[in-house]
């Protein structure tokens, strides 16, 4: 647990790197700080001359505390060669395997990673993003948070930027900031799928999306296109939007598709954002006696590792996983070294299995 010291401390460093105070912005007063933080003078003092030897401030007697030029002397040497690596999960799912590629790349060029987790919220981001900047790592590969969606975190983005850190987004980017990014070409990839199910003689079908994520938001633009030129099938056709708050409890999720299921006239193949909601909802269509794909189709995204091992076997567009981690790692060492970077979108690689296809 930080001591009361270190709350004040890291509190007016935080404020400092986010631009809340400007180079050249002088403090509030002692007593002001000691009411603000409940904490005793001595305490604010030990944590302003803590913050004057990291050079985030100096002291002009007699007047007070002033921001200093901090940028200029970052807290920690990046002759570390550490690279930051801030994602939205880190345990499960597609993201062991994305940060293993990056830190085969990584570690063969003799950096170490510093892997943060999100957890898909804008506070942990932002607690996430302090950490790393503070650090002074040699660059950043980050995957954004809730990417379709104003991010409250833009001033530290900018501070990203004028700090001159090398930064890599990985499987989308927020709008109006100039960093490579590598994802998927999702609005195709999920069009693909969709037409499969049509060519499978599906005129009903039921898309599940998340929106508040780019991913999310280009897949569901993906349903969209595959009905362009099969507009008679997108009148019995129908979506389900939700966000990334809603998968804190996907009983909600389910709840919703089962309702449709339970309609007279049923979808009779399910789109689903990925893997994971997918393999769920398989669960969800078993148990109310319906036979997949005789019944209902399905298909997700991504190719979870679990997806050609479930029963059956499902049909899904595979996300380049590992080599999205090396490709990231790679251009970003490239931006480090001086060269330019460049953005990769990995085209659609569907894989029909059986979840999607009736046996002859």
């Amino acid at each position: 647990m930080d001591t009361k010291y270190d709350i004040v401390k890291k509190g007016l460093r935080n404020d400092i790197i986010s631009g809340k105070f400007v180079i050249g912005d002088k403090l509030p007063t002692e007593a002001n700080l000691t009411e603000q933080y409940n904490v005793s003078r001595y305490t604010v003092r030990r944590a302003t001359a803590g913050l004057e030897q990291e050079h985030y401030l100096y002291r002009i007697q007699g007047d007070g505390m002033y921001v200093n030029d901090w940028k200029k002397v970052p807290a920690v040497k990046t002759e570390n060669k550490v690279i930051g690596v801030v994602t939205t999960h880190l345990a499960d799912y597609i993201f062991p395997e994305i940060i293993s590629g990056i830190d085969q790349v990584i570690s063969d060029a003799g950096y170490a990673l510093f892997i943060s987790n999100t957890h898909n919220t804008f506070d942990r981001e932002r607690r996430s993003l302090l950490r790393i900047i503070e650090s002074g790592v040699s660059g950043l590969i980050i995957e954004p948070t809730m990417s379709a969606l104003p991010n409250p975190n833009k001033d530290l983005y900018d501070q990203i930027k004028k700090l001159n850190i090398p930064t890599v987004f990985i499987n989308s980017t927020y709008d109006n900031l100039n960093f490579n990014y590598l994802g998927i070409n999702d609005i195709e990839a999920e069009s693909q799928l969709v037409e499969h199910l049509i060519s499978q003689g599906h005129k009903r079908i039921l898309g599940v999306f998340k929106v508040d994520d780019i991913q999310g938001a280009h897949r569901m633009q993906g349903f969209y296109k595959a009905f362009q030129t099969q507009p008679d099938y997108a009148l019995d056709s129908n979506l389900i939007m939700y966000q990334s708050n809603d998968e804190e409890n996907n009983t909600l999720i389910l709840n919703k598709i089962e309702t449709y299921l339970e309609m007279p006239n049923r979808p009779t193949a399910l789109a689903l954002y990925n893997d994971s909601l997918a393999i769920q909802t398989s669960d969800l269509i078993k148990s109310l006696g319906f036979r997949i794909p005789e019944d209902i189709a399905i298909v997700g995204f991504d190719d979870y590792g679990l997806s050609s091992y479930m029963t059956p076997s499902l049909t899904t567009n595979r996300h380049p996983k590992r080599k999205m981690g090396r490709d990231a790692a790679q251009i970003l060492l490239d931006i480090i070294n001086g060269q330019p970077g460049h953005d990769i979108i990995y085209e659609p690689d569907i894989i029909v299995r059986n979840s999607s296809v009736k046996s002859k």
